[in-house]
């Protein structure tokens, strides 16, 4: 407690929980030196101490599977390293389901597994009973096993960690508080600090600064005037007096009951993730809170225990030893923030755990050292990295009302398209009360309502959750048919748009874009943000308005990302970059008579001579404004019609009169989503990620290796070079019922050799469609073609055709108006 702190450090972390010790751990093992941790109480005393410490292999992708199997190998070697007992032990797990839709989400995950590497087993209930006699099986449907799941002493994992990282230099020091941050030129210089129970103060002077500190993140964020949007739950547990003659036991998950139940030392330790949760801390949490537990609530826990009783009998007449409530952290998505934050440079996260800190921690302190090590993460860390979050997400009421819902979503059913229920409604397109009056089922993206589907006149505008076909699927098939065959209109008010503009605008996007920015007023490029790797940042369309100005259009989730590279690149370029994206709402005609549909409600000149496809005019719209992008993500004729907000509910009313006479259809995003895929259209964020090289992706036509010089230009080349290591296929099942949605294992000739980035039911080809890169080393697309696939849905091996090119209009002559040619 009296050893002198330091003034200077390469990196300051703050919270010595056990993220805060694999960060330092890491670093270290790195060879970083001047590595300081500071914990305000003592290591552990927020949360680690009372984890359950479960230390599972699977999760929803393969990325956080590849951190989550690291932190168990990363446990079971610390022992010996550091000689601090962990307890860790692979005593493995098992998952069961009660119902038909569990039954068909754990075979799904069962199959992921095994493309993940992660060794599973699916066992009867016979096999079930031989690893966990205990348990009541009978209206169990399936069962999965994993056997090298494992369990371990979460305190004392953390505790080897930071002896781990003082072994190799850093030092740690507990009872020190970080009253503020220092922040210089937009990047962070250091903290300020004082000694608990004490007045001596002081400042370190540091060039990175790591934010560890669990539920106090949120607030540490916004002393950093960065955004760590979180909130504390109650979180409950009950261990058992001794059971006789307990053996070693996996640990047991009923999802279908919100509960797990772990052996530990001859007990049992029942947990719940319950529907409905507890927000705490509301007010903020205490300065004096450490090693503390929340008031008992046997009321809240006692539907899980009565449920627990009929499924592991032996409690009803074991006695209770502990009754624990803690306060865990979780984030809105359920997904913990990694990464440097997007508002200061060398300001980086690792906290919002949402229960699973034990088996994530070691994985993702080592991602978080390679990230500030190389500059970039090891892998894609898309779905945890901060960027994800939108400004408005650390707004404490959002917060609140979310929390509730996404500490009991854990072990809710994960159905395809499932769509939050809390903090709604935050985010609104001008046109959402016209879509809700026409029937609009509403999901959410990055805070945006969007129109999903449209309900038919009658018909409940809701969500009927399956894993088979749900109660829109027709709905989603009309307005698909519709794009295909007719017009569609949907509304894109929610994408991206961000201006960049000044003197200095060419010169940075062809520094930045893969594809050739130097274009006429009017031109609208497809292209990608590449980094040094040759992978994918962002894909996106750059139009440009005048000889100094763009607009970039992007997805709505990722408008954080691009800004945040953006301005990580710009240098010394005169330039200035505007989100405009609440600014201007976006139409969407689609379809081979949307020229048709647009010449009734516009003078304009719609033919392929005066508009070709790829360029932009401002138009009359109606009695207002717009400008007309000839694009499609859809594969079909049409424009996105942008308007400014204040005249776009007169473009829709507009649109909706003048297509009556057409029958003209109001579509939604699935329809959108399943029109894509038909065209091979890659999704960013799961079928292009900043670890999937651009060639491999199939998207080499976007980037132009003739310019001399732009970010990724020698990796493209270099790749060329070499030969591709992998290429995305497109693939559609032969029968024509099963679903697909994504991760469902690729199988050529027989054997794994990869998964689907994305899937979704193709309406106009007569099946279920997915995309997917499979290995090609040394191999000729012909070669490939010449495989037989299949792909794995719930265990069953489906036939599967498989393309390079697009099943749907491979020559893309509908979007471009060539429509005619199709036969010749």
């Amino acid at each position: 407690m009296t050893k002198p702190i330091p003034q200077n450090a390469r990196v300051v972390i703050i919270g010595g929980g056990i993220a805060g010790c694999s960060v330092a751990y890491h670093l270290a093992k790195l060879g970083w030196k001047d590595i300081v941790l500071l914990e305000r109480k003592q290591l552990t005393c927020g949360t680690t101490w009372h984890a359950a410490g479960l230390i599972a292999q699977l999760r929803a992708s393969k990325n956080m599977t590849r951190l989550a199997k690291y932190s168990q190998e990363l446990y079971g070697d610390l022992e010996a390293e550091t000689e601090i007992a962990t307890g860790f032990r692979r005593n493995g797990s098992i998952t069961v389901a009660l119902t038909e839709e569990r039954r068909s989400e754990i075979l799904r995950s069962a199959a992921m597994a095994r493309a993940f590497g992660v060794e599973v087993e699916e066992i009867s209930t016979s096999e079930l009973l031989d690893r966990y006699p205990y348990v009541n099986a009978e209206d169990v449907t399936a069962a999965v096993y994993l056997p090298k799941d494992g369990q371990g002493d979460p305190g004392n994992i953390a505790l080897a960690l930071a002896k781990g990282a003082r072994q190799r230099g850093a030092q740690v020091f507990e009872g020190v508080k970080v009253t503020s941050i220092e922040k210089r030129n937009g990047a962070v210089a250091g903290v300020s600090w004082q000694r608990d129970g004490s007045d001596e103060q002081g400042h370190i002077a540091a060039d990175y600064v790591v934010n560890c500190a669990g539920m106090w993140a949120h607030e540490l964020g916004r002393m950093a005037g960065v955004n760590v949007p979180l909130h504390a739950c109650e979180h409950f547990y009950m261990v058992t007096d001794n059971i006789a003659g307990l053996p070693q036991l996996p640990t047991l998950r009923v999802p279908d009951e919100c509960a797990y139940y772990k052996e530990d030392a001859g007990k049992i330790l029942l947990g719940a993730f319950e529907p409905i949760a507890k927000p705490w801390g509301m007010q903020g949490i205490s300065e004096d809170f450490c090693f503390d537990q929340l008031p008992e609530d046997i009321e809240h826990f006692e539907p899980i225990l009565a449920q627990a009783i009929n499924r592991f009998p032996e409690l009803a007449v074991t006695g209770i030893h502990t009754f624990f409530n803690g306060p865990e952290s979780f984030t809105p998505d359920d997904a913990y923030h990694l990464g440097e934050a997007p508002e200061l440079k060398n300001f980086f996260v690792c906290a919002g755990f949402n229960s699973i800190g034990i088996q994530s921690a070691g994985g993702a302190g080592m991602a978080l050292a390679h990230w500030m090590e190389h500059g970039y993460p090891p892998f894609d860390l898309s779905d945890v990295d901060i960027r994800r979050m939108q400004p408005f997400m650390g707004n404490k009421t959002f917060l609140y009302e979310r929390s509730k819902e996404t500490l009991g979503l854990l072990y809710a059913d994960h159905f395809p398209f499932r769509q939050k229920a809390t903090a709604r409604g935050v985010r609104r397109s001008p046109l959402h009360e016209h879509l809700k009056q026409a029937g609009a089922a509403f999901g959410e993206t990055a805070g945006w309502e969007r129109a999903n589907w449209f309900a038919d006149q009658g018909q409940e505008s809701t969500y009927e959750y399956s894993w088979k076909r749900q109660n829109w699927f027709e709905n989603s098939k009309q307005e698909h048919l519709a794009i295909r065959n007719n017009v569609g209109l949907y509304d894109m008010s929610s994408f991206g748009k961000i201006r960049v503009e000044g003197p200095d605008a060419e010169s940075l996007l062809n520094h930045m874009c893969g594809g050739d920015m130097s274009v006429p007023v009017g031109k609208i490029v497809y292209t990608q943000f590449l980094n040094e790797r040759g992978g994918i940042e962002a894909d996106l369309t750059v139009t440009r308005l005048s000889e100094t100005a763009y607009l970039l259009v992007t997805p709505a989730a990722t408008v954080v990302r691009e800004l945040s590279w953006l301005n990580k690149h710009k240098a010394g370029a005169n330039v200035v970059i505007t989100d405009i994206t609440a600014g201007e709402a976006t139409l969407v005609v689609m379809g081979p008579n949307s020229r048709e549909l647009l010449s009734k409600v516009s003078n304009h000149d719609w033919s392929n001579e005066n508009h070709p496809f790829g360029t932009m005019q401002e138009i009359e719209l109606g009695m207002g404004l717009a400008r007309a992008h000839r694009v499609s993500y859809v594969g079909e004729l049409g424009w996105e019609l942008y308007v400014s907000t204040d005249m776009a509910a007169h473009a829709y009313e507009t649109l909706i009169e003048a297509g009556a006479d057409l029958d003209l259809k109001l579509c939604g995003l699935h329809a959108m989503d399943s029109l894509r895929i038909e065209k091979g259209f890659r999704h960013f964020g799961h079928d292009i990620t900043e670890e999937d090289h651009v060639l491999e992706a199939g998207l080499g036509f976007a980037v132009s290796t003739k310019k001399p010089s732009f970010i990724g230009r020698d990796a493209v080349l270099r790749k060329k070079e070499e030969g591709l290591s992998s290429r995305m296929l497109q693939f559609k099942l032969k029968d024509a019922e099963p679903l697909l949605h994504h991760n469902e294992p690729v199988l050529r000739d027989g054997e794994i050799v990869g998964y689907l980035t994305s899937g979704n039911y193709g309406h106009t080809l007569g099946g279920a469609v997915g995309l997917g890169y499979v290995p090609c080393k040394g191999e000729t697309i012909k070669d490939m073609l010449a495989s037989t696939y299949q792909i794995d849905v719930e265990g069953t091996l489906c036939d599967a055709e498989a393309s390079f090119k697009p099943m749907y209009d491979p020559k893309s002559l509908r979007m471009r108006g060539l429509k005619e040619l199709e036969d010749a």
